[in-house]
């Protein structure tokens, strides 16, 4: 493989890791997630995906960069989506039929 067709691979890969957040973010939607497991992966995604900007911005990995910020971007709102869902549903269920 040249030098030329590796350029492209870190955009793939990219490509490929949004693609696997919107999934995500779909089955969050369709479920009405309040899965407390879905909320940690979310939150330990964020706060790896915080050290990846870090670590790509000192070298300078714009791949890398992007990648981690829509990856930050997306688990954030999944998230805040997990914990209005639990705070709707907790709500639901404290309230007298």
């Amino acid at each position: 493989m040249n030098n030329e067709n590796l350029k492209i691979l870190p955009y793939t890969a990219t490509s490929l890791s949004v693609i696997g957040r919107f999934i995500f973010m779909y089955l969050l939607y369709k479920n009405k997630s309040t899965n407390s497991l879905s909320l940690i992966f979310c939150i330990i995604s964020i706060c790896s995906s915080s050290m990846w900007i870090y670590y790509s911005i000192i070298n300078n990995d714009l791949p890398m960069i992007i990648r981690s910020s829509t990856e930050l971007t997306l688990l954030s709102i999944s998230s805040i989506y997990i914990i209005r869902n639990k705070l709707i549903n907790n709500n639901n269920q404290i309230l007298p039929s």
